[in-house]
C-alpha cells in the first residue's frame, strides 16, 4: 500500500500500481516513483532533410539527426510507424545512446538540428530533455515532430529547450481523437497555443483521412482556428493518407482532397498551405506578398532557395521562419 503513483506527464494521466506500466509502454511505477524504460534506448537513429520532418520553414536543406525510442501516448488506428509506436520495450531492437553521443552524432555527420520523432517524443521526455540542453550548448537547434498530447507543466518546461515543433493535428473534432486516436482534441489545442505564446516556430500537420477528417467545412473550422490562435503565418501540411495498421479498408486520399484542402486553408487565412508526401508545385514556398516562388522543393529535396536574408528577392516582403542558427 501506498506505492501507488499518477503520472501527470500526458493527458491520460494513468494511475500506476506499483511495477505497472502505462499505457505508453514505457513507463513503469517502481516503489512509488517513475521510471523511463526507454532512456537512452532510441530504437530509430538516422540522419533525414529536416523537410522529411516536415518543416519548411527551419533551414530549408539542413540535415536533421532524427531519434525515436518505441512507445506513444495515443493508438491512433491509421499510425504509419505503428511496429514501433505501439511496440513494447523488452520486443524490440534499439541502441544505447546517452544524450551527449546524440550530439556527437549529429555534429559528426554535420547536421544542424537534433530531432525528437518518428513514435511520440512526449513518451521519452526525460531523455529527450536531457539531450535537448546539450544540443544548445553546441550551437544546433532542437526540433520535434509531435502529436501535441502533452500536459502544460512539462511541456512548458521543455519548450524554452524548443526551437521549432511540427504538431500533428489529427483532426478538429473530439468524436475523431477518441474513436480513431484514443485521446482529446483540446490538450492538443492548448499545446498548439502554449507553443506559439512561448515563441517556438510552429508548423501544423493534418493527414487527410477519406470519410474520416475530409469534411470541408471541418477542414475551415480547423484552418480559421489556426488563424486565430497560432497565427496566419503558421505553415499547414496537408499529408495523403495510405491505408496503414488499422485503417486499410479506406481508399488513399484523393489529389482533389489534398487540392481543396489547400485551397480551403488559403482562403481561411493560413498563408503557407502545403501538400506533403506526393510530387507536385504544392510543396513549393510563394511569397504571400507578390506571389512569386522563393523555395522549389521536389520531394525532400530543395531546388532553389531564393530567400534573401529571411526575405522576398523582389518585394523584400519577411518571410516568417527559422531561416539560420543564430
Amino acid at each position: 500500500m501506498g506505492t501507488e503513483v499518477q503520472c501527470t506527464l500526458c493527458p491520460t494521466e494513468c494511475e500506476l500500481e506499483n511495477h505497472q506500466v502505462g499505457g505508453c509502454k514505457v513507463r513503469i511505477n517502481r516503489d512509488g516513483t517513475l521510471y523511463s524504460l526507454v532512456y537512452g534506448k532510441p530504437c530509430a537513429v538516422q540522419v533525414d532533410p529536416i523537410e522529411k520532418k516536415p518543416f519548411y520553414h527551419v533551414l530549408p536543406g539542413a540535415k536533421a539527426f532524427s531519434i525515436a525510442t518505441v512507445g506513444c501516448v495515443l493508438g491512433c488506428k491509421f499510425c504509419q510507424n505503428w511496429q514501433i509506436s505501439q511496440a513494447l520495450p523488452e520486443e524490440s531492437e534499439h541502441r544505447d545512446l546517452d544524450p551527449d553521443e546524440v550530439v556527437r552524432g549529429a555534429l559528426y555527420y554535420g547536421c544542424q538540428t537534433v530531432t525528437y520523432t518518428y513514435t511520440e517524443p512526449t513518451v521519452f521526455y526525460e531523455y529527450m530533455y536531457d539531450t535537448a540542453l546539450l544540443v544548445r550548448k553546441f550551437g544546433l537547434l532542437n526540433s520535434v515532430h509531435t502529436c501535441g498530447y502533452i500536459n502544460q507543466e512539462p511541456l512548458r518546461e521543455l519548450a524554452p529547450l524548443l526551437n521549432a515543433a511540427d504538431v500533428d493535428l489529427k483532426a478538429f473534432t473530439e468524436d475523431f481523437y477518441g474513436r480513431i486516436c484514443g485521446g482529446r482534441l483540446k490538450p492538443v489545442l492548448e499545446a498548439i497555443v502554449t507553443l506559439r505564446e512561448m515563441g517556438v516556430w510552429l508548423e501544423i500537420t493534418n493527414l487527410v483521412i477519406p470519410t474520416l477528417n475530409d469534411d470541408p467545412k471541418e477542414i475551415r473550422d480547423m484552418c480559421r482556428w489556426l488563424v486565430e490562435n497560432a497565427g496566419p503565418d503558421t505553415p499547414i501540411h496537408f499529408s495523403r493518407f495510405f491505408p496503414y495498421y488499422k485503417l486499410k479498408n479506406l481508399p488513399p486520399t484523393p489529389i482533389e482532397t489534398l487540392n481543396m484542402a489547400q485551397q480551403t486553408a488559403r482562403e481561411a487565412g493560413l498563408r503557407y498551405a502545403y501538400i506533403g508526401n506526393i510530387r507536385q508545385s504544392g510543396e513549393n514556398t510563394y511569397c504571400p506578398s507578390c506571389g512569386k516562388l522563393l523555395i522549389e522543393r521536389i520531394g525532400y529535396f530543395v531546388k532553389q532557395n531564393l530567400l534573401q536574408e529571411g526575405a522576398c528577392p523582389y518585394c523584400k516582403s519577411s518571410i516568417a521562419g527559422v531561416w539560420d542558427q543564430t
